[in-house]
């Protein structure tokens, strides 16, 4: 049962199926659901992985693009005590087989980016494995090469007996998030329920993220800075819409197509959104952002000049953070287009204080 005194990414539930129980609350293409169908899907979900024998504290890897579905399992791992290791799916299985070995997961999730990894892990490669499991919906080819269950069949194979509460891993433990190895190789660093929920906070305060807002996953969910911004967008209720991987090309198309209102950048996504612009000159649906939070390292002044000009309704703040941190340490506001309108510069404000 779920200590309700303590922290949960899941008490987010309650919301997501009473005020947005309509609304939508996800967009990956095609496929869109509300609140109340998220909330189905990942209980449906965790009653498959108890019913299959994933008990409190078993670790699940995952390694996949961005989608509506990784969000899913995130929380239904989480849900039933379990403890998500997300896995970068642009590393080679040698570098996946190293992690694993370190964190001992009983299961490994993939989409189609990583699917050979099932065959390489099978063995003595990584002993704690018990079961491999498809993330989306494959060929029965695939299945059969690969040996492999899918989400279908485990909610399929569920039986709803009773009402179910959340529960924790020890130690309150949810993610074990690997560092991106700029001083030497990736380290698993474990995130705690409450470590995400006060991060979300923070990111509300400072950001000023809201229910209304669409919130574009630019950054991949095994990155801190993506796990933490889809916590914080979850708790408030916002609208979160996918592209499987950050495109300039993808980005300025679903920032138009879903009028996204907020979105997160490090310096090199910022630099590929304005050359796409400039080399194409369209600069439609942009218009739509309000909030951008920028991490991974300091924009440079004409960054800074370029995107306030692609985004000129956004305010535009970048974050020093670490993964051992749960993300975000501090915030900087570069650019506050309230403030502009009213002529008054931030460096005007920050000499007058």
């Amino acid at each position: 049962m779920g200590i309700l005194s303590e922290a949960h990414i899941c008490q987010c539930f309650s919301r997501l199926a009473t005020q947005k129980r309509n609304s939508l609350v996800t967009i990956n293409g095609a496929r869109q659901k509300t609140g109340q169908q998220l909330v189905d899907s990942v209980l449906s979900l965790a009653r498959g992985l108890l019913q299959l024998g994933l008990q409190n504290g078993d670790v699940v890897a995952i390694s996949a693009f961005n989608s509506d579905w990784y969000l899913e399992w995130i929380l239904a791992v989480a849900f039933i005590g379990g403890i998500v290791a997300p896995l970068n799916y642009r590393w080679s299985f040698e570098e996946a087989r190293m992690a694993m070995v370190t964190v001992r997961p009983k299961m490994l999730v993939t989409d189609e980016s990583c699917y050979y990894w099932h065959s390489a892990a099978r063995g003595d490669a990584i002993p704690s494995l018990r079961w491999h499991v498809s993330l989306s919906s494959p060929s029965l080819d695939i299945i059969n090469k690969y040996n492999m269950l899918t989400a279908e069949m485990l909610v399929e194979q569920s039986v709803i007996y009773g009402s179910m509460n959340y529960s924790f891993a020890p130690e309150g433990a949810v993610i074990i998030c690997f560092t991106s190895g700029t001083t030497g190789r990736p380290k698993g660093v474990v995130i705690s329920h409450t470590a995400l929920i006060v991060q979300s906070l923070a990111k509300v305060a400072i950001v000023g993220y809201t229910e209304d807002d669409v919130y574009l996953h630019t950054a991949p969910l095994c990155h801190i800075g993506g796990l933490s911004s889809a916590m914080a967008m979850l708790m408030v209720g916002a609208c979160h819409a996918f592209i499987p991987k950050f495109e300039a090309t993808l980005a300025l198309e679903a920032i138009e197509q879903h009028h996204v209102t907020s979105l997160i950048t490090v310096p090199a996504m910022m630099a590929d959104l304005i050359s796409s612009v400039r080399l194409k000159r369209i600069q439609k649906g942009c218009d739509s952002v309000k909030k951008i939070l920028n991490g991974g390292g300091g924009l440079s002044d004409n960054l800074i000049k370029d995107a306030t000009r692609l985004f000129p309704r956004a305010k535009l703040l970048s974050a020093y953070g670490m993964t051992e941190t749960c993300s975000s340490l501090t915030f900087t506001t570069l650019f506050e287009p309230m403030l502009e309108a009213s002529g008054t510069s931030l460096q005007m404000l920050a000499v007058t204080n």
